[in-house]
């Protein structure tokens, strides 16, 4: 859950109608939709809230976990900081089951934790790895699903306390404990997770009611394995993959493998960095502006829970000092009538970033000027880190492979 509060609106995944347990673990496709876009009715891109970012708290259980040498090299644990002033009229806050997106940033369904089972929306994140849902009573969660442990015979309290810092101050945080959960009929028994019992800033008005994340172990708040690892270790999934497509419709989430169904060509799949890293994180990254390479060389994370894209400053100045017409007043744009043909290559096919997806909407009603899908922030990653959301993942169909330790992308059907 990279989620990063400029210009970027996070995905939040969750389920709708789980299908029936298997008793041969196979792969389990999930529908997910698409209700409304960024753009706002006027082809103007909505930039009024805030946006989340767990990148602090990530590098933060990294250190715990793994110790100081675990950190990417140039990374940076920055202090909690408030949004500029003068950035906030830019901002917008921000996985076979139906997934929902709503306003293009929460893709919004229902899993199950405890016995019986009680129902949550939940966002499903490539970018974090632990498992919280509401618990909390107060009137910032009065419009949510809460969890109820005394309604559960399988709820099991354990020590410690789980909290999860965002930009703004946004935060949740409650005890520990363990249950049986269940996506798409895939159930994991024993699983860590946090009913928060507190829930501040834009998860009070937000569409869900927690987060799963889909990254490695090393990486959890909880130090436990996140719902899929535990999943894969207990049977439950013949393979240790998931698969993601995200478009405007036909959207799915296949878990244990992939949807062969979904994708056309064989797929290009790139070792991760490193799995103690905690991300799907690729390197040898290089991108295009009309055929032409403008820069190569970094790394790259791909994350199902940040929606649009994001480099290091320099190199995205250098990427849109190629785009002609382009301008800078905290967010980059373009003339809308010429946007710019973009694509990211690892070494093999070029993978193309289609137009209207580049395109965010126009900076006011009627200006001509387009905002770009790709950003300048430092991460704290290190200046040849860059962060590929759902504006990268809806080109291409991505596998995430704990077994191979890689992330591969192949063809949309």
């Amino acid at each position: 859950m990279f989620r990063n509060y400029a210009l970027l609106i996070a995905v939040t995944f969750a389920i709708f109608a789980a299908t029936s347990p298997v008793s041969q673990p196979e792969g389990v496709a999930i529908p997910i939709h698409r209700c409304t876009t960024l753009t706002l009715p006027n082809g103007v891109f909505n930039y009024e809230k805030a946006i989340l970012s767990t990148i602090r708290t990530n590098l933060i259980n990294l250190k715990n976990n793994l110790g100081e040498d675990a950190l990417p090299e140039g990374a940076e644990i920055f202090p909690l900081a408030k949004i500029p002033d003068n950035l906030l009229h830019l901002l917008e806050k921000r996985q076979s089951e139906s997934l929902t997106d709503q306003i293009d940033m929460e893709w919004v369904g229902e899993i199950s934790i405890g016995t019986p089972g009680q129902t949550f929306l939940i966002d499903f994140d490539t970018g974090s790895a632990d498992l919280w849902a509401s618990s909390c009573t107060d009137s910032a969660c009065s419009a949510k699903n809460k969890y109820n442990a005394g309604s559960s015979s399988t709820s099991q309290p354990k020590s410690g306390f789980f909290s999860i810092i965002y930009v703004g101050s946004s935060q949740v945080s409650g005890p520990v404990y363990t249950e049986t959960v269940t996506v798409a009929g895939i159930t994991a028994k024993g699983q860590y997770f946090s009913p928060v019992t507190t829930m501040s800033g834009d998860f009070a008005t937000g569409q869900f009611d927690g987060v799963l994340g889909l990254a490695f172990p090393a990486l959890s708040n909880l130090n436990q394995n996140p719902f899929f690892n535990t999943a894969f270790s207990q049977g439950a999934v013949a393979s240790n993959s998931f698969g993601f497509k995200l478009a405007a419709s036909g959207s799915k989430l296949f878990l244990g493998g992939a949807n062969s169904n979904l994708y056309s060509s064989s797929t290009e799949s790139h070792s991760i960095s490193s799995s103690s890293s905690g991300v799907w994180q690729i390197g040898g990254a290089s991108i295009s502006v009309n055929g032409n390479q403008v820069v190569s060389g970094f790394e790259t994370i791909i994350d199902s829970g940040t929606t649009i894209m994001y480099g290091s400053p320099s190199d995205v100045k250098t990427f849109y000092s190629k785009v002609p017409g382009s301008t800078f007043i905290g967010y980059y744009s373009f003339p809308c009538d010429s946007v710019p043909s973009v694509s990211f290559s690892w070494g093999g096919k070029n993978w193309a970033i289609s137009s209207s997806i580049f395109v965010l909407g126009e900076t006011q009603e009627g200006s001509g000027q387009c905002v770009g899908a790709l950003s300048g922030r430092d991460l704290g990653l290190g200046d040849d880190v860059w962060l590929l959301g759902d504006s990268f993942m809806k080109n291409v169909y991505t596998v995430f492979d704990f077994g191979s330790n890689t992330v591969g992308f192949a063809m949309l059907t």
